[in-house]
């Protein structure tokens, strides 16, 4: 396995894009969870880390789950 610092150069133009797109989902799936008071399926603060920790999959399940209440 290649450990040369190099390497993390070939694969930048392709992660920081999926950087960006997950901090815009994060954010976003954020405010929407903030503004909320009700919830069907779980509580505010679980959704809240499900966003934060489970990184492109938790705001877009809570996006849709969100879209089917």
């Amino acid at each position: 396995m290649n450990t040369d610092i190099t390497v993390l150069g070939d694969y930048l133009p392709f992660l920081i894009p999926l950087i960006i797109l997950q901090v815009i989902l994060m954010l976003f799936a954020l405010v929407k969870v903030i503004k909320r008071d009700s919830f069907k399926n779980l509580n505010k603060p679980s959704w809240i880390l499900i966003i934060i920790f489970v990184n492109i999959i938790g705001p877009i399940s809570y996006l849709v789950s969100e879209e089917y209440q």
